[in-house]
């Protein structure tokens, strides 16, 4: 048997014998696909977040790669930070995190850019929700991720432009200027 997923567009097969290897160690070893970081190993700090949907569906969960066994990606869809970019076009939150000067040594980036690019696509069908609401939502996507150089104001500010522009268009109506009590 076979453990079956793509990474970034390309299908790979694996030995279910692999089953328990990380996902971040196969990244790495075995793809070459370094941009997803190794910092704790066990999950807490965040900086190895990958984007994954399930199938055919369209729906991503931001994962973190450095304590994911392989034999639970079977059939899905895995987005690493290489992945984003079409050669030098950059996605618009990678944009809006270099506009904002939100990397220092960068190091962490890689797991806030994904987890940011899942949320945001949440976002997209997401209810309408207030701006309370809506930096509730930017906390729970970004705040549990770890940057030791405090880079956490910066990288907030550039998802919160990038999530305004999604749903803070008045044609669109799903920012509402009331207050939740």
């Amino acid at each position: 048997m076979s453990i079956t997923f793509t990474v970034n567009g390309n299908q790979y097969n694996v030995d279910d014998t692999q089953g328990e290897e990380k996902l971040l160690d196969f990244l790495h070893e075995t793809l070459d696909l370094t941009g997803t970081k190794f910092c704790c190993g066990i999950g807490v700090c965040r900086a190895c977040t990958v984007s994954v949907a399930k199938g055919q569906s369209t729906v991503e969960e931001p994962v973190i790669a450095c304590s994911t066994a392989l034999s639970t990606l079977n059939g899905t869809r895995i987005t690493t930070v290489e992945g984003l970019s079409d050669g030098e076009n950059l996605q618009p939150i990678q944009q809006a995190f270099l506009d904002h000067f939100s990397f220092q040594c960068g190091y962490c980036a890689p797991g806030f850019v994904m987890a940011s690019k899942v949320f945001l696509g949440w976002l997209k069908n997401a209810p309408k929700m207030t701006e309370q609401q809506l930096d509730e939502a930017i906390a729970n996507a970004i705040g549990e991720h770890i940057c030791r150089c405090t880079g956490y104001v910066r990288y907030y500010q550039a998802l919160k432009q990038e999530a305004l522009a999604i749903i803070g268009n008045p044609a669109d109506n799903r920012l509402s200027t009331e207050h939740a009590s």
